[in-house]
């Protein structure tokens, strides 16, 4: 007996209560039943009567004549009133606190083959809106320690406030049954700081989960080595790319702008590296060009192991074992 009120009492509230408030008015409708069977002629009658009458609604449509069974009636109404009214203020005060734990990230994620975003900043924002406009349809878990609450209305988005080299909070974004993840540098750290807890969000995310894709923000290029030894897929230096940008403006001999046409390529086009088909092994580059700009592909460079060339002419031969690197469409 010890063991079930233990159980019980191990249950969550909210689900004791309702399963109290159904026992409760199943027995009352058993007791109704059995004392005026000509009352209530079903079993189901019975408790139709008692939730309607716990529940204070009353349509009066079985009423008991007999004094056992206005007695009944009286105690259903004082016990089952009660209990039900508590139970929907509790169900009330629990959706509350709920919502304010899930803004302030205390609820744990329960989903699997998730993309988990480690800062909230702009570049994790725009990252969201993209993944939202293109209607990818991912799931998201936000890491992120300088936030108390997460007042964004995005219902695909499961906020975890903590620090991404915590165990905690790693299980709490449920890290090890995750698919992708991005972590980003912090701007509000010096370079060598922001790099160095880029670092150790990898080993942690790596140490929970080996097979988890990582990619990684770095703003100095002799943190790459250590991010990609630390475990990073890819590994992706700010601040070398803003450079080049700042480079191409300042020295650029026409009207283009670079920014704003590497942004719109990058919004609309994604980089694709294929092998060579067979039919087009031993033949020349431009029969490749013309073969994938039919798809509205184009080819833009050329591997060769480790060794990618974009200076490409016509003539070109192209060899078996080589692979070609285009730029494709999304969802191509």
């Amino acid at each position: 007996m010890q063991h079930w009120i233990r159980l019980y009492f191990q249950v969550p509230l909210v689900i004791r209560l309702l399963g109290t408030v159904m026992v409760m008015m199943t027995l009352f409708g058993i007791i109704i039943h059995l004392l005026e069977p000509n009352s209530f002629p079903t079993l189901f009658d019975g408790i139709w009567w008692a939730f309607v009458t716990g529940s204070t609604v009353g349509y009066g449509d079985y009423v008991p004549l007999s004094l056992p069974g206005k007695i009944t009636s009286i105690l259903l109404i004082l016990a089952g009133g009660g209990l039900v009214t508590f139970y929907m203020a509790m169900l009330s005060s629990t959706t509350v606190r709920h919502e304010k734990a899930l803004t302030s990230g205390e609820v744990d994620y329960r989903g699997s083959s998730h993309l988990v975003l480690v800062g909230w900043n702009e570049r994790t924002r725009q990252l969201i809106d993209r993944i939202d406009g293109e209607n990818l349809q991912e799931k998201i878990v936000l890491i992120d320690r300088s936030m108390n609450h997460f007042y964004e209305r995005l219902s695909y988005v499961h906020f975890i406030h903590g620090d991404a080299t915590e165990e905690t909070t790693l299980e709490k974004a449920n890290v090890k049954q995750a698919g992708m993840a991005v972590i980003t540098a912090d701007p509000s750290k010096k370079e060598q700081q922001s790099d160095q807890s880029v670092i150790h969000q990898i080993v942690a995310m790596k140490g929970h989960n080996p097979d988890l894709f990582i990619i990684a923000e770095v703003l100095t290029d002799r943190q790459r080595i250590n991010a990609e030894r630390a475990g990073a897929d890819t590994v992706i230096r700010s601040n070398d790319f803003m450079s080049s940008l700042f480079y191409q403006e300042l020295y650029k001999k026409d009207p283009v702008q670079p920014f704003d046409l590497l942004l719109k390529l990058l919004t609309s086009r994604q980089f694709h590296e294929t092998e060579i088909p067979k039919e087009l092994e031993e033949k020349p580059l431009l029969q490749a060009l013309e073969y994938y700009l039919k798809d509205g592909c184009q080819v833009i460079g050329v591997r060769k192991e480790d060794k990618v060339t974009f200076d490409l002419r016509p003539e070109m031969v192209l060899q078996k074992g080589e692979a070609l690197v285009l730029f494709t469409p999304f969802r191509h």
